[in-house]
């Protein structure tokens, strides 16, 4: 079911009823773009891989996301499922309300059309969304506001020292507006006087003059959005005490009833959490990260406190692309591409699990191909995670069927998060500590940047074969297939004229220590003023500092060297390293050298959690609490004047 602005508020009451029913949801997301900055690296660590998700994929926009309920019917042993496309676009209902900038890459806008996409639909009837900041500042200033208003009629004319002389070029136009009004006051045969055509200074002009020359007791006058969000002057005639009573409480009821429309998709999300549910999806990384930032809070710079805010926000998620990896799957699944997932779930030795909708015109059919409609993969994945689990039953002695979401069978994957394209530590562990596999048998390697992949493969033949992952033109990591031939390289490879070799491990230790040195350096010049009087001596030592610190070359750099080599070369493993959902273009874009790797990206409810969660909730309120730049206006105009 398609979902936007324009039937969000109906379909909420069924939404929340279908998401508390459920025995687990499926997610997914489509974006406008995957990932910029660092290239991700095959040796980089989770922390290291969450870093550079974090710096360079956040700024893309999620603009539909698909969420699929499942629900399991003891009476026919079956589950049905119901499926929401949300197209989500972040427009400002107000002037106060966030104004948001966001990252496109052509490629993945061109992909997003190559598969139907509704771009007209998304920017003219997408849902709107807030973060929890936002929302409590934009209420908070409602309160305010509407405070104000309450004072108005009282105040609005004591300080006459404040008004705006009225230029020239407008005085004849502030002249009949007057008499417009005027004319209205004199007569019953409208019930109220539209102003509009007029720019925000011009308002204020009319306003200032409508309060000096009439009495405030004899109309009312509001500013309104008519077509278009156009803001328009409607006057009306005096109301009694009771009747402006009663007509402030509509007007405040409907501020409250807009700001919540705001709120948007950040309502479902909040659901989701409050919920408790398993929640289900495909490389879903991405998904979860982009969903916290753009509907939460801007995700925090710390690893561990990133990890809390996952396990704080949905407790229990399972990522179908880290299930099918590892046993009983991985010698039976050649390719874990969702599409291909399928397909390969849909022969022996699996049983596909047949879900239909359970309502009419509300889910999808496995039969469909509606890839890469977030509704569909999210449906998709959920089929196959029911059918993943229950070939985990049939292992079983006996047999056991269904597999349901608080099967114990299902706990060696729970909580764990898929890494793309890292050779050793494929996933990130949200509950316990990450693998720490050992790593002598990866060198960091320096040399001129005129080399290429085979050159570096032709150093290391005598030691069998090899795969290259490059940092910058002139370095890489190279690790052996052999692992017992380490020894044997550092004995034969030693240093030249032409070539550096150290391990991997005596590499991150240096590096680890040039940043120790550079922190403590800025920490004793921290409190120093700025001169200008350092000398070049000095600024070049602290740009050598800087550079130590980092074995990626700046973008410039990292794309020349990409366009003249692969990023990476050579297997580990069985199993290829594929490119998740977005997936085929970002294959190709590995293949011609690009090295692009998908990347992982407001409201937020004050879930309550275990007492063991305190520490995670205290974190992410404060992470929530971010400020928003004032807009510079000339003046503030009323939006009412009585």
């Amino acid at each position: 079911m398609e979902v936007t602005r324009l039937n969000f508020g109906e379909i909420i009451p069924e939404l929340e009823n279908d998401i508390t029913s459920s025995h687990f949801l499926a997610i997914d997301g489509e974006f406008t773009g995957l990932h910029t900055g660092q290239d991700f690296n095959a040796f980089d660590t989770p922390q290291q891989y969450y870093a550079k998700l974090r710096s360079g994929g956040m700024d893309f926009l999620l603009v539909q996301l698909g969420l699929c309920t499942f629900r399991y019917n003891k009476d026919t042993g079956q589950f049905t499922h119901k499926a929401y496309n949300f197209y989500v676009f972040p427009r400002p209902f107000s002037r106060s309300a966030p104004d948001p900038r966001f990252l496109c890459q052509s490629s993945s806008l061109d992909f997003l059309v190559s598969q139907g996409f509704d771009f007209n639909k998304l920017f003219k009837e997408g849902i709107p969304y807030l973060t929890e900041a936002e929302e409590k500042k934009l209420r908070e200033q409602l309160e305010e506001k509407q405070k104000a208003r309450a004072n108005s009629s009282s105040s609005k004319n004591e300080d006459s020292s404040a008004s705006i002389p009225i230029p020239e070029e407008h005085t004849e136009l502030i002249e009949d507006v007057c008499v417009r009004i005027n004319d209205f006051l004199s007569n019953d045969e409208q019930d109220e006087l539209i102003l509009d055509g007029y720019n925000g200074f011009v308002r204020k002009l009319i306003y200032q003059t409508v309060g000096e020359r009439f009495d405030s007791r004899s109309m009312h006058v509001e500013t309104r959005a008519i077509d278009n969000h156009n803001r328009a002057l409607v006057v009306t005639r005096a109301l009694s005490d009771e009747d402006r009573k009663k007509k402030e409480e509509e007007r405040q009821e409907q501020e409250k009833k807009e700001l919540d429309t705001a709120v948007g998709v950040s309502s479902v999300i909040r659901m989701i959490s409050q919920s408790g549910k398993l929640i289900i999806g495909h490389n879903m990384l991405l998904d979860i990260c982009h969903i916290l930032h753009q509907f939460c809070t801007p995700l925090p710079e710390s690893y561990s406190e990133f990890k809390e805010l996952v396990t704080f926000m949905f407790p229990r998620i399972l990522d179908t692309k880290y299930m099918s990896c590892m046993d009983p799957f991985k010698d039976q699944i050649s390719s874990t591409v969702l599409g291909h997932l399928h397909k390969t779930l849909s022969g022996e030795p699996f049983e596909l699990v047949n879900v239909a909708p359970a309502v009419e015109g509300r889910g999808y059919a496995s039969a469909e191909e509606k890839a890469h409609e977030a509704g569909y993969d999210a449906y998709l994945t959920g089929v196959c995670f029911l059918t993943l689990a229950n070939y985990l039953g049939s292992l079983e002695e006996p047999a056991k069927k269904p597999v349901l979401p608080n099967s114990p069978l299902l706990r060696p994957y729970i909580n764990r998060l898929h890494l793309m394209r890292v050779q050793d530590v494929t996933f990130i562990d949200l509950t316990g500590e990450d693998a720490e596999p050992p790593r002598d048998h990866v060198f960091h390697v320096t040399f001129p940047k005129e080399w290429k992949t085979y050159d570096l493969t032709q150093l290391f033949s005598p030691f069998g074969s090899v795969y290259v992952s490059w940092l910058t033109e002139a370095s890489a990591y190279v690790g052996l297939h052999r692992r017992d031939q380490a020894q044997l390289v550092l004995n034969t490879l030693t240093q030249s004229d032409t070539y550096s070799v150290e391990r991997y491990t005596e590499h991150v230790k240096r590096i680890k220590q040039t940043q120790r040195q550079c922190r403590c350096h800025r920490s004793s010049h921290s409190s120093q003023i700025y001169s200008p009087r350092a000398t070049s001596q000095q600024r070049k030592k602290r740009s050598l500092e800087v550079q130590l610190t980092s074995t990626v070359q700046p973008l410039s750099s990292s794309y020349n060297s990409a366009r003249k080599r692969s990023r990476s070369f050579g297997d580990f493993s069985i199993h290829s390293i594929e490119p998740i959902p977005e997936e085929e273009t970002e294959a190709e874009d590995s293949k011609s050298g690009k090295g692009t790797v998908a990347a992982v990206a407001g409201g937020l409810a004050k879930v309550k959690r275990k007492k063991g969660k305190q520490g995670a909730t205290a974190m992410f309120l404060a992470a929530a609490n971010i400020s928003t730049g004032k807009r510079k206006q000339e003046f503030e105009e009323c939006d009412s004047w009585e």
